[in-house]
């Protein structure tokens, strides 16, 4: 089967498959790791496939038309998001006339609304495939009926059938990543050095934090992490495919949670010899056993991203992050520090129950650990997710349509609001946050004294240049 997978544009620098499906903040692009990996599935079939990248490369709907066009698929791919549902089904839908072919959505917006998502389409779309959809969608390239396909809901003349869900896949079985199909200096990060690609060790996650929608839309609640030798033979590849590439991020939401995976990963990193040829990063809790830090520097980790998320113990019991609190988190921070980590915190404003205060403590919590740069967002509330029903059961959710997801820029908004403190109030306070944290002197000098190479040079000028586009682009905003 001819199957193109098409990452849609929607406005300007618009991250499709971050957690936070916006404009970034940071400027930063994302890896389109999962599509890539179920292009591989696909090829690895026989199956014929093209990935348009139209987000990263800020391609217009008409250059993505014209690509699919000319390869004339059999079925069209596309990773939907919750602000961009709309577009996304417009986009479908020309291709869809243009080509006959039939149209597959993926994605935690599609996986959490099936139904709404077909209703609106009219008829645009044939399939969602829910949840984990790397062997749903090789099983519709393989012709499989649609009614024995697990993980699917489809289309049968005007009447949406839902079948039973599909399990979690051996992770091991997967292949890596297609990057062949991609550029990685397409995808700029300001932390990260450039160019990079991102690896997973695992799927799913051990916690359950109720804002955080992979593990409870597509990838569930247990972490099912990847032979330590898969984890690095596909560092080597990634290294043979782009020798140029300079760091690999393991994109894992909780990377460190299995002590005895991380002390496998690392030693085989070491035997190898690859923390010689590259750095890594990764993500981690801030309840991560301290002992295998000195093991993760050894073998090449450089920075760690760490999700903080608040600033009091209310606060992060009130979004189930189960397992951690604030003193927990100096702790780590202090011995990341000494081991010679770079640091980058996580931060979030808008818990349930946040108030003025309780925001100021997660600003004053940032600026008192030794972090190298942080990012502050409002609590992402999406579909699907526990913190969503809660909002919208309660009255605090004030969107009222998916468009609303975002502002007319196509920065991510926030869209909680609650009575002892206004949206407006928290967007106010993560600038407050970000000013306060960046224009420190000590915080200046700080990242100036990291410098220590030409690429270091040009990440902070690009990261740099994105504090001051967001923040001219809000000055502009409100002078209209």
């Amino acid at each position: 089967m001819k199957v193109a997978i098409l990452n849609p544009s929607f406005g300007e620098n618009f991250v499709r498959v971050a957690r936070w499906a916006a404009k970034s903040r940071g400027r930063v692009q994302r890896h389109p790791d999962y599509l890539l990996i179920a292009a591989q599935v696909l090829l690895d079939e026989g199956h014929d496939v093209i990935f348009v990248e139209a987000a990263a490369r800020n391609l217009t709907p008409e250059q993505s038309f014209k690509i699919v066009a000319e390869f004339k698929p059999q079925l069209l791919l596309i990773h939907a998001t919750t602000p961009s549902i709309y577009a996304d089904i417009e986009q479908a839908a020309v291709i869809k006339q243009q080509n006959g072919c039939n149209v597959a959505f993926v994605g935690q917006h599609v996986s959490a609304e099936p139904r709404n998502t077909f209703e609106i389409a009219r008829g645009t779309l044939d399939y969602i495939l829910r949840g984990e959809y790397d062997f749903t969608l090789r099983d519709i390239a393989n012709g499989i009926p649609s009614k024995d396909i697990l993980g699917l809901t489809w289309l049968d003349g005007t009447r949406i059938i839902a079948n039973p869900d599909r399990q979690p896949v051996d992770v091991n079985e997967l292949p890596f990543p297609a990057w062949d199909l991609i550029k990685p200096e397409w995808y700029p990060d300001a932390g990260k050095k450039f160019p990079f690609l991102t690896l997973f060790t695992g799927r799913g996650c051990n916690n359950a934090c109720s804002f955080c929608r992979d593990p409870q839309l597509m990838y569930g609640y247990r972490l099912r992490t990847r032979s330590a030798k898969l984890v690095v033979d596909e560092m080597e590849y990634d290294l043979k495919l782009f020798p140029q590439i300079r760091e690999i991020m393991f994109e894992t939401d909780t990377f460190a949670a299995d002590p005895e995976h991380v002390r496998a990963v690392c030693n085989e990193i070491i035997k190898r010899g690859l923390h010689k040829e590259i750095s890594w990063s990764c993500n981690t809790r801030i309840n991560t056993d301290l002992e295998i830090l000195p093991l993760m520097k050894q073998a090449g980790c450089r920075m760690l991203m760490v999700g903080y998320e608040f600033g009091t113990d209310e606060a992060l019991r009130a979004v189930r992050k189960g397992g951690v609190n604030v003193a927990m988190g100096k702790r780590f921070s202090q011995r990341a520090h000494e081991l010679g980590f770079t640091l980058h915190g996580c931060f979030m404003i808008g818990a349930p129950g946040e108030t003025k205060e309780s925001a100021h403590a997660t600003i004053d919590y940032a600026k008192g650990m030794p972090l190298d740069t942080i990012q502050i967002t409002g609590i992402a509330t999406y579909p699907g997710t526990h913190l969503y029903k809660w909002a919208k059961d309660n009255g605090y959710l004030l969107a009222k349509d998916w468009k609303d997801w975002l502002t007319a820029e196509g920065e991510q908004k926030t869209l909680l609001s609650y009575p002892q403190l206004s949206n407006k109030e928290i967007d106010e306070l993560i600038d407050t946050g970000l000013k306060e944290f960046y224009l420190r002197p000590a915080q200046i000098g700080r990242m100036l004294i990291s410098i220590r190479s030409v690429g270091d040079l040009l990440r902070k000028l690009y990261g740099f240049g994105a504090f001051l586009d967001y923040f001219w682009k809000k000055f502009t905003q409100k002078k209209k």
